[in-house]
This record gives C-alpha cells, sequence and structure tokens, in this order.
C-alpha cells in the first residue's frame, strides 16, 4: 500500500514510482513461526488509561486461542512492573471465558503504571516463562520500551517477537488513521461541552470553560467542539494565542458576553502553557514534563479581568479528564480495537517483531515501532481541521485568522514526511546520498531503497528485521522478504511505560 494517496504528494518525494514508500499490509500469513500447540504468550498494558482496552486484550487472548489454538496466554499486571519480581505482581492467566465480558468496562483488567524498568530484566522474566511472543499496548513512551526489549532479545539471539498496539487518547502517534478509544473520548467529551454551554446560558454572563486532555495535540478539543458546536472558543497546544491587549482573548470573551450574553471556551491541557507562570513542576515518572493547569489560570484571569471591569461574570469550570478516559468503549471503538488485535495476533504469528498495527488510509498495515515513535501527530494550523471551525462562524480557534486564501497546503505530517524520504536515496539516485542519511533513514524504519522495514522470518527461524516491498507483491498478500539488514542497537536504558 502506498504511503502517499495523492500523485500530488508522490511526485514531491522526487522518488520513482517503484521506490515510493509503503507499508506491509497486515493480515494472516501462508507461513507461521511458531507451534502454536507449545506456544506461550504475554499482553501488558502500558501508560494512562483509554477506552478501548478491555477490547484489545479480549481481541487478543479470542483470536490467539480460537483461530491458532494457542493455551497458554499471560497478563502481566502494572505495566513494565509487572515482569520485575520485586515489585510482587502475580501473573494472570488469561482464558476466553475470563476475558468474555471485560469489554462491557473501562480501564484494564491488567492495570498499569509509569516509570522505568530494566529492558534486560523484562528479558529475563520472558525467558524464565518460555514467552514466544509479547503484545505492549501503551502510547510512545511504551512502544521505545518495547523497541529496548526487541533489542535485549537480539542479543540473546532469543526467538521472541514483540509486537505493539499504540494506544494515544490523545491521537498524537503518527502514521495511522486514528488511535483505538478517540471516538469514544471526543463523543464523551463533547457532553461536558454541552454541560457548560447549559450552564453558561442559564446565568447573566454566563461562562462556560472546559478543558480537555491533549498534552501536545488539541485534536480531543477539534473534534468534541465540531461534534457539539456550542464552543466559542478553541484553544489549542498547536495554535499560539494572547490573554491581554485589545486582541487578546479575554478583551474579546468580555465582548462577546455584552453582545450574547454567555460564552463558552475549550481548552486542551497543553495549550497556553507559555501564559502560565513559572513554576517547580518537574516531571512525571514517565520523564514527561508536568502541565501547569491552564484550566485554572484561566478562570483566575477570566474572573479577574471581568471584575477589574466591573462587569458580573458567572463562571463553571469542567474538567472532564478522568471521567472521559475510564469509559468503556463505544461500538466503533471496540470493533476497532478487536481488528486491531486480531492483525496484532497475525503479525505475531508469521515471526514479525518489532512492530506495530496501525490503520493508515483505511488498510490495516505493519509500522516499524522506530517510525511510529518518530514525531507527534498535531493538528496542522493551516490544515483543514482548523478551517473546519472556522466554517461555522460562532467558533474561534484563537490565534488563527477569520479567512484563509482558497489554497490546498500539504499537511505538516506529509511535510515532515517528505523531507524524511528526500534523505533516502533511490537506485537511480543512491550516490548523491551519503553514507550518514541513509544510516539516520534505517534508524527511522526506512530501508536504502526507500522503503519502510518490517519484520519476517529468516531461513534459519529466527526473527530478523528485513525490508519491505513498496506495493504488494503477491496475490496472497506476503511481501518480499530477502535482503536482511540488521538495525538493533544494544541498550541498557530504562523501558519506559508512557
Amino acid at each position: 500500500m502506498l504511503f502517499h494517496d495523492t500523485s500530488r504528494l508522490a511526485t514531491a518525494t522526487g522518488l520513482p514510482v517503484d521506490a515510493l514508500p509503503g507499508f506491509e499490509p497486515a493480515g494472516p500469513r501462508r507461513s507461521i513461526f511458531f507451534d502454536t500447540a507449545k506456544m506461550r504468550v504475554g499482553i501488558v498494558t502500558c501508560g494512562g488509561l483509554c477506552p478501548g482496552l478491555n477490547d484489545v486484550i479480549r481481541g487478543l487472548v479470542m483470536e490467539l486461542a480460537h483461530h491458532y489454538g494457542v493455551q497458554r496466554i499471560y497478563g502481566f499486571r502494572n505495566g513494565y512492573q509487572g515482569f520485575i519480581p520485586r515489585y510482587g505482581h502475580d501473573v494472570l492467566d488469561l482464558t476466553p471465558a475470563g476475558v468474555s465480558a471485560i469489554n462491557e468496562d473501562g480501564g484494564t483488567i491488567l492495570g498499569t503504571s509509569r516509570g522505568g524498568q530494566d529492558p534486560h530484566e523484562i528479558v529475563d522474566c520472558l525467558e524464565r516463562m518460555n514467552i514466544n511472543s509479547l503484545f505492549v499496548i501503551g502510547g510512545d513512551g511504551s512502544i521505545r520500551g518495547a523497541m529496548q526489549i526487541a533489542a535485549a532479545v537480539a542479543e540473546r539471539s532469543q526467538k521472541i517477537a514483540v509486537v505493539g498496539i499504540p494506544k494515544t487518547i490523545d491521537n498524537d502517534i503518527p502514521y495511522i488513521d486514528q488511535s483505538f478509544g478517540f471516538q469514544t473520548a471526543f463523543a464523551e467529551a463533547a457532553k461536558s461541552i454541552r454541560a457548560a454551554h447549559v450552564e453558561a446560558k442559564a446565568s447573566p454572563n454566563g461562562v462556560g470553560l472546559v478543558k480537555l486532555m491533549g498534552r501536545h495535540s488539541g485534536f480531543i478539543a477539534c473534534y468534541a467542539s465540531l461534534a457539539e458546536s456550542d464552543a466559542n472558543y478553541v484553544l489549542i497546544p498547536e495554535v499560539p494565542f494572547t490573554l491581554d491587549g485589545d486582541r487578546g482573548l479575554l478583551q474579546h470573551l468580555r465582548g462577546r458576553v455584552l453582545a450574547r450574553g454567555h460564552a463558552v471556551i475549550v481548552v486542551a491541557e497543553g495549550a497556553g502553557q507559555d501564559l502560565v507562570p513559572e513554576s517547580e513542576a518537574g516531571v512525571d515518572a514517565s520523564g514527561n514534563k508536568k502541565l501547569a493547569d491552564i484550566g485554572l489560570f484561566l478562570k483566575s484571569r477570566i474572573a479577574d479581568h471581568f471584575a477589574a471591569a466591573g462587569m458580573e461574570c458567572n463562571l463553571k469550570y469542567i474538567d472532564p479528564s478522568y471521567a472521559i478516559r475510564s469509559v468503556a468503549a463505544n461500538p466503533y471503538d471496540s470493533v476497532y480495537c478487536l481488528r486491531l488485535a486480531q492483525n496484532a495476533v497475525h503479525a505475531a504469528m508469521a515471526g514479525r517483531t518489532e512492530t506495530v498495527i496501525g490503520r493508515w488510509h483505511g488498510r490495516y498495515v505493519h509500522i516499524p515501532m522506530a517510525l511510529a515513535v518518530s514525531h507527534r501527530n498535531q493538528v496542522a494550523p493551516d490544515g483543514d481541521l482548523p478551517r473546519s471551525h472556522r466554517a461555522a462562524p460562532p467558533v474561534h480557534v484563537v490565534g488563527q485568522p477569520s479567512r484563509l486564501p482558497n489554497t490546498f497546503p500539504v499537511s505538516r505530517v506529509a511535510r515532515q514526511s517528505r523531507s524524511q524520504f528526500l534523505s533516502v536515496s533511490s537506485h537511480a539516485t543512491r550516490s548523491t546520498s551519503s553514507s550518514a542519511e541513509r544510516a539516520v533513514a534505517r534508524s527511522a524504519g526506512i530501508s536504502d531503497t526507500g522503503c519502510f522495514t518490517s519484520s519476517s522470518t529468516s531461513a534459519a527461524g529466527s526473527v530478523t528485521s528485513t525490508p519491505s516491498a513498496p506495493r504488494i507483491t503477491t496475490a496472497s498478500g506476503d511481501c518480499d522478504t530477502s535482503s536482511p539488514v540488521t538495525t538493533r542497537p544494544s541498550s541498557r536504558s530504562a523501558v519506559y511505560d508512557s
């Protein structure tokens, strides 16, 4: 499946058609690498909660047991801590009967945690339990941890497949159409926007302020505001804004309340961090910088601004973050989780490793882990999503002009990808690229021929990394597995739950 979906973007790479980058299609393969009768499988959930975690666990167990006949499936409790003996967490036996109804509940039956663990200690546990495949359900930090686990496995020449199912409620992992749980999350968030609107209209000079999730990406705030069109201001991390002055948020907000009697503001948690006074916030257990509370800061500044103007303000502040991430998946996400889980099992059974499963342009594909964590997926300020908000006159993505020229810009992801691909030489122009550029490309999961690398089984039966063809090459869906390359540096750094 071609990475680019239009001839214009494909032409912009400067690569010939037969060298265009592509992903290996997911799905069952003719050859199964492991002996399923003797196989042992591990499943772990890492990082923060997200709708659909139990659906993915259930889907993995059902597919392993019913499709492939795997009988020994173990759940490791509380993230990567579950592999480390000193934490004392029990290992859970997972059976179809035991997981049959867990999709009806939010959260994860395995628990989760944050913090760094030694990848070699994790592999020690996998070896003790004779685990053949490990499924990691987590965000970018967890995927980086899975890459370190795969590297430690390779150092020991073990045959353990490490496959990821990317989890991010913020929808900020690149090269996937949407992350699981995202549709449930913004649907729940829309309910809070509606509640804020009802509250704001019920009082004189009412202001509803809703803080939603989104550390670096404002997708939840944008989509929820489109789904529930009562929001008048949408503040996201990708678009800077000012508070004071004639063109600032506070002055504009007061004018809106004077004219209409009420207003609703939606703010993503990562927005406006440059406006909040510096604090000794530090970092969390995963190494992420702790954010200042932009919701409470705005609440205080709005109240002070109205008071200084001698104007009444009835402000209602709603923060539904934990209520959103802990709900069960909606039907759409339940189906999506099931299909991700099924394709993850197919990948592991075929001997794929150091890969995640994603849906790209409607097709389920294998995405190299290095590529999945290469950058963050963010709202493009000049893209169609902010334009969708501007198409609705009451909504303002603060910091954006009221009108944009009638252009068709290349998205941020496409621009970043294009610059990355241009450093990768094709057969015809390889002499113009340096060895350093090719090394950088290979570390990001791209082969010297301009193709993404995926994993497959070598003739000797070991799990290795090989370049995948840029297109589907056989009727069965199998891709070329020739010309193996080595791309796994060893590492002793800690594995982090994201």
